[in-house]
C-alpha cells in the first residue's frame, strides 16, 4: 500500500485542510469498518466473544513490541501515556532528583512535580537545548530525566543520537521518553535507543482512535517498580496466572479489544505502507514547511534555527490571521504563543502552500 492509497481513506481531508494531527489523528474508513465488525461480533456473541480476548490481547501486545523493536514481556498496553506514567511515578522511590524540560507536555511533567520528589529541576528549551541538558546532568546529577521526544508546543525534536550518547555517559540515570508526538512520524527502535522507558498514546500520529497506548520497559528498570509487591506475586487466581510484575500494575482489570485492536489495526497498515516511507514523507513535508514559514517570518528564532525539525510548527500570527485560516477551512490548534499546525502522511505540500498563501495575502 502506498501513502496515496492510504490517504484516500480519510474523508475529513476532502472537506478541510486538516493540519491538526498533533491534537487528534483522523479516523479512516477501513478502521471504522473493522471496529463495526468487532462490535457486531460482540453483539451476537456476548461472553463467548470475550473467551478469546486474552489471545487477542497477547497478539496485539506482540504487534506493538515488534513495531517498536521492544521486548514482548516488557511491553504493556495502557489507555494512554498519562495513565501509565502516573502509575509508574506512584510505584518508585521519591527520594530522587528529577530533570524535566520547561513547558513540556503537562501530563509528563505534572506527575513528577506533584508527587513529592526530592528535587525537580528544569532545562530551558532553546537553540542550545542539548548543551543545556548536558550541563544540567553535570551540575544537578539527576536520577531521572523525563522528556517528550517532540515538544508539543513548538515541534522541536530532540536528537535521539544525542540521547543515546548521553545514556552511555550516564548509564545510572533513568531515561523516560514520551513518544506520543513522535511515533507514527519517525521510525523508532526501543532496543537501540538508550531509553529505559518509552511510551505514547495512539490517538495522534498512530491514527488509532482514543483509549489506547503503550509503555515499553528496559530489563534494568522493571524490578525497581513497586518493589514491595513482589512478596504477593504471583497472584493465586487461575485467570491471573502468567501476569508478570509490570503487567500486574499497568494492566489492572480487563483490557478492551476494540480500543487496543484499533491500535494493532493501524500498526498493520503502517507496516504495509512502511514506516521508513512515512518518515521520508514527513521529513520532506517538514523541510518544505520550514522553508515556507521562515520566508514569511512566522517562526520563533529557536524553531527557525533547528537543523532537523518534526512536522509540528507553531506559527506566530495574530487573531486576524488565525480567523483567516479558519474561514478557509484550515483546521489547527491554538497552543502557546501562536497557531500550531502539524502535517502527517495525508498532508501534502499543497496544504502548506495554501496556508502560506492565506497568511501572505
Amino acid at each position: 500500500m502506498t501513502i496515496e492509497q492510504f490517504s484516500k481513506g480519510f474523508p475529513v481531508i476532502n472537506q478541510y485542510t486538516y493540519v491538526n494531527t498533533a491534537a487528534s489523528g483522523l479516523m479512516y474508513e477501513s478502521l471504522m469498518e473493522w471496529r463495526q465488525e468487532h462490535d457486531i461480533d460482540f453483539l451476537i456473541g456476548g461472553s463467548r466473544f470475550r473467551e478469546s480476548a486474552g489471545e487477542q490481547i497477547e497478539d496485539i501486545r506482540a504487534q506493538v513490541a515488534s513495531f517498536f523493536n521492544a521486548s514482548n514481556p516488557n511491553t504493556v498496553l495502557t489507555p494512554n501515556f498519562s495513565f501509565a506514567l502516573k502509575t509508574f511515578v506512584n510505584g518508585i522511590d521519591k527520594n530522587q532528583n528529577i530533570l524535566l524540560l520547561e513547558d513540556d507536555y503537562p501530563s509528563l511533567n505534572w506527575p513528577f512535580v506533584s508527587s513529592g520528589f526530592k528535587n525537580v529541576s528544569y532545562v530551558t528549551v532553546n537553540p542550545d537545548m542539548e548543551e543545556n541538558i548536558r550541563e544540567a546532568f553535570k551540575k544537578l546529577k539527576p536520577d531521572i530525566f523525563a522528556f517528550s521526544v517532540v515538544q508539543y508546543l513548538s515541534g522541536i525534536k530532540i536528537d535521539l543520537k544525542f540521547i543515546k550518547s548521553l545514556k552511555k555517559e550516564y548509564p545510572e540515570v533513568l531515561f523516560i521518553a514520551d513518544g506520543t508526538q513522535y511515533s507514527g512520524m519517525f521510525d523508532f527502535s526501543f532496543k537501540d535507543s538508550g531509553i529505559d522507558i518509552y511510551g505514547g498514546s495512539g490517538y495522534k500520529w498512530l491514527l488509532s482512535g482514543y483509549g489506547n497506548g503503550y509503555m515499553l520497559f528496559g530489563d534494568a528498570i522493571k524490578d525497581k517498580i513497586y518493589p514491595k509487591s513482589f512478596e504477593f506475586e504471583p497472584q493465586k487466581e487461575p485467570f491471573l496466572q502468567g501476569v508478570n510484575h509490570i503487567r500486574a500494575h499497568f494492566e489492572p482489570g480487563h483490557l478492551d479489544t476494540l480500543n487496543f485492536g484499533s491500535l494493532a489495526f493501524s500498526l498493520q497498515l503502517f507496516n504495509e505502507v512502511g514506516i521508513a516511507t512515512i518518515e521520508k514523507h514527513t521529513k520532506s513535508i517538514s523541510a518544505y514547511a520550514m522553508q515556507k514559514f521562515k520566508e514569511l517570518n512566522l517562526l520563533t528564532e529557536t524553531v527557525a534555527g533547528q537543523k532537523e525539525h518534526s512536522s509540528i510548527f507553531n506559527l506566530q500570527i495574530d487573531k486576524k490571521k488565525q480567523a483567516a485560516l479558519k474561514s478557509r477551512n484550515v483546521t489547527f490548534s491554538l497552543r502557546g504563543s501562536g497557531a500550531r499546525v502539524s502535517f502527517h502522511l495525508y498532508n501534502t505540500k499543497a496544504d502548506i502552500d495554501k496556508i502560506a498563501s492565506i497568511l501572505k495575502h
